[in-house]
């Protein structure tokens, strides 16, 4: 009875007149699942999408699931905190596994994700020529990530923003060490990968948005953890994102960045786009400091190939603001929030 849900009155019989209707209790049990449009949503349940869209209202308006647009399409998925939707996954749980109608629309979910992936995976193989190269220039990505989960230690991490999420990678590495997490990433292409290993992966507490690193739609100090993989050797302004990364950050909050450390290989600039060739200990210092972050620590992986190897460096840093404070470059942020 530990984790029982208490409620007033009036909130308890808002949610149980929200989700005690079958088509929305079905909504809310794929919702949980991951996100889904409402396209979706249609061919599962083989509703018209006018009657799914009115559930789902009913639905937001009980504050049990979100909502967020992505271009044209609009994705919806359970929300992840909450009295009420503590209750809805009390409510879901009761749920016979056997049941014949929720059984059909977990088959038809599958087929749903299984398309997603075919598709992500299509636009993953006309890339995949491009990455593989990158690959073979860099220490394997199981040192890297072993040190990735070496840095990142026990703290306890509530909330997780990955800036760049790309394929959703470190959301899948650190799925272990956070209850909630968001990846935030430029293009809708690398966003239908990232969720397709999502849903292969079966991670179900993290989710990935359409957004701009440098200006993100999101409150300031409510992650403890902000992870950049790779991302900033391909912007114009890198330490604009760090700091817009860093106004994320909770006090005492962790940034950790993986890159390229300086190199020479001019090639990266016309083949991959890449704008900056590495970046040194002491301008990734001088950019977190005035970020308003203090360097923890550094760690430099060498692939002890010859040529045109290149070394990943990963930097720990720790938000040392209080609640509420700005960094020192505050007034460019301002500007790039209001545009």
């Amino acid at each position: 009875m530990a984790n029982l849900v208490k409620m007033g009155l009036d909130g308890l019989v808002d949610v149980l007149k929200a989700a005690g209707e079958p088509t929305r209790l079905r909504l809310l049990a794929l919702l949980a699942a991951g996100d889904l449009t409402v396209t979706d949503l249609t061919e599962i349940l083989g509703q018209s999408q006018p009657r799914i869209s009115r559930h789902l209202k009913l639905l937001a308006e009980a504050d049990l699931i979100d909502r967020y647009q992505e271009g044209a399409w609009a994705y919806f998925r359970l929300k992840q905190d909450g009295k009420a939707v503590a209750l809805v996954r009390m409510l879901l749980g009761a749920t016979s596994e056997n049941d014949p109608v929720l059984l059909r629309d977990g088959e038809r979910l599958a087929t749903v994700k299984r398309v997603r992936a075919e598709r992500a995976q299509d636009y993953f193989s006309r890339n995949a020529a491009d990455w593989d190269v990158m690959r073979r220039l860099h220490v394997s990505d199981a040192d890297v990530e072993a040190a990735i989960l070496d840095l990142v230690g026990d703290e306890p991490i509530d909330a997780l923003l990955d800036l760049g999420t790309g394929t959703g990678r470190i959301l899948q590495l650190l799925e272990g060490h956070y209850r909630r997490a968001l990846g935030v990433d430029a293009s809708r292409d690398m966003l239908a990968v990232a969720r397709a290993n999502l849903d292969k992966a079966g991670v179900t507490k993290a989710t990935v948005r359409h957004g701009d690193i440098f200006n993100l739609p999101i409150d300031s100090h409510g992650f403890e953890l902000v992870t950049i993989h790779q991302v900033l050797h391909f912007l114009d302004q890198p330490e604009l994102a760090i700091s817009e990364a860093a106004r994320m950050l909770k006090p005492n909050g962790r940034l950790v960045i993986i890159d390229l450390a300086p190199h020479s290989v001019e090639r990266l600039r016309d083949e991959h786009a890449h704008v900056r060739l590495g970046f040194s200990a002491q301008t990734m210092s001088d950019w977190l400091k005035k970020s308003g972050l203090r360097v923890e620590g550094t760690r430099d992986l060498d692939s002890g190939m010859e040529g045109d190897a290149l070394t990943v460096t990963i930097w720990l840093a720790r938000n040392e603001r209080s609640e509420g404070a700005m960094p020192e470059n505050a007034e460019t942020l301002d500007v790039l929030e209001r545009n």
